[in-house]
């Protein structure tokens, strides 16, 4: 072996030794995935829809395209992990956001910011699905902490939505005092900008958890009738949290709360998420079946519907720190949910049938929730619809038993 063996080759070692500063790094992939290039889309609906002139239908349309993009990602990422592997994809999946989001930073015509929604998806499905096996890899190697390494992967979507809180507001002012043609095309930029940062960082930490253990497979293969009640509740979480996701900026402003507060709002529901890894590894340890999918489920359903019926502060702010302390244990959940029930080498398989139902429960959010909000009720009709959404999640859930243990 030479001397510059080591640069080229990952070093198991890290992930066995410093498992904490491995998953921080990781983490910074859900940042990208989803934080980054999916949430930030909130925080540039109203400019953007006011500049452009589109309806909710329209504007709801737009996170519909990015969801179609992240099912057929989510599609073919099985057979792009089996030929490339999980580091390269995830990698490659960030690499890619970072660019599309750049190129979304570039285009007025909705013809065009509709297929570059569409490609981010599709790039988001990527990482997110590498990341979320490469989390699961390195939860095997630490199983007293599996929970809390998953849930801190998972978490860093909120480094990603408090990232944006910031960037988002402060580059649209800046195109602003600027006179820009189109203020929203900035924040679009410093967001990909801000991807291909975070991908510079996660690189080599993400490639230490090395490749999936040879001869571990088992007797069991991922089918989806054993996990029916866990698929459907999933997608019905993937159809109720994006209406909020989507939406809840968007009627914030409408219901007179201040740049200021709403950034604030935004930047607090982000840290939120960051400190879900930590609240609930414990019950993602515990629980075999779809308790923990259920559980989220219904609290998601409880807080969503709260800006609907008031616009108090301090209530608004409680629904979003509650939310973003929630939201991604769901996605973590069904990690957790598809490692407890199934041999490694089915992981991957398992993490992409989940994360296209998934997908298609965020094709259909965005559309209806915004179709509703364009009538009677407005944007608060939507989020009832969504809550509603949510808890027959909760109901579906908790249907879901575990896997009898391998003979």
């Amino acid at each position: 072996m030479t001397a510059s063996d080591p640069a080229k080759k990952p070093q198991p070692e890290l992930a066995a030794a410093r498992p904490l500063m491995v998953a921080l790094a990781l983490s910074l992939a859900a940042a990208v995935a989803l934080g980054l290039s999916r949430f930030s889309y909130g925080l540039l609906l109203a400019p953007m829809r006011a500049d452009l002139g589109w309806s909710y239908l329209l504007a709801g349309a737009m996170n519909t395209g990015n969801a179609l993009g992240y099912l057929l990602g989510a599609l073919a990422t099985p057979a792009l992990m089996r030929r490339l592997g999980a580091w390269r994809m995830l990698v490659g999946g960030c690499v890619l956001a970072g660019i599309f989001m750049l190129l979304s930073g570039l285009a007025t015509g909705t013809a065009a910011l509709f297929a570059q929604r569409v490609c981010a998806g599709v790039a988001s499905a990527f990482t997110f699905i590498a990341g979320g096996v490469l989390a699961a890899r390195l939860g095997s190697m630490h199983g007293s902490r599996a929970g809390f390494l998953i849930g801190l992967y998972y978490g860093g979507t909120g480094i990603g939505i408090a990232l944006s809180a910031l960037l988002v507001p402060a580059a649209l002012a800046g195109a602003q005092r600027h006179g820009a043609a189109h203020a929203w095309q900035w924040p679009w930029l410093a967001l990909g900008l801000a991807c291909l940062a975070a991908t510079a960082l996660l690189a080599w930490p993400a490639r230490t958890i090395g490749q999936a253990p040879e001869g571990q497979a088992g007797n069991k293969r991922f089918a989806a009738r054993d996990f029916v009640f866990g698929l459907g509740g999933y997608f019905m979480f993937g159809a109720g949290y994006i209406g909020y996701m989507t939406f809840v900026v968007a009627l914030l402003k409408d219901q007179g709360m201040r740049p200021g507060q709403i950034t604030l709002f935004y930047a607090l529901l982000g840290l939120a998420v960051v400190a879900s890894s930590r609240i609930w590894a414990r019950m993602l340890d515990r629980f075999r079946g779809g308790e923990s999918l259920a559980i989220l489920n219904a609290l998601l359903g409880a807080v969503c519907i709260l800006p609907a019926l008031t616009s108090a502060a301090p209530v608004v702010f409680a629904s979003g720190v509650v939310f973003g302390a929630v939201f991604l244990s769901v996605v973590a959940s069904t990690t957790a949910l598809v490692r407890h029930n199934l041999p490694p080498a089915s992981w991957s398989a398992g993490i992409s049938a989940f994360t296209v139902v998934f997908a298609f429960g965020q094709i259909v959010g965005p559309t209806v929730i915004g179709w509703i909000s364009d009538g009677p009720g407005g944007l608060e009709r939507g989020l009832v619809v969504s809550a509603v959404a949510l808890f027959a999640g909760a109901a579906l859930a908790a249907r879901q038993k575990a896997l009898a243990p391998a003979a």
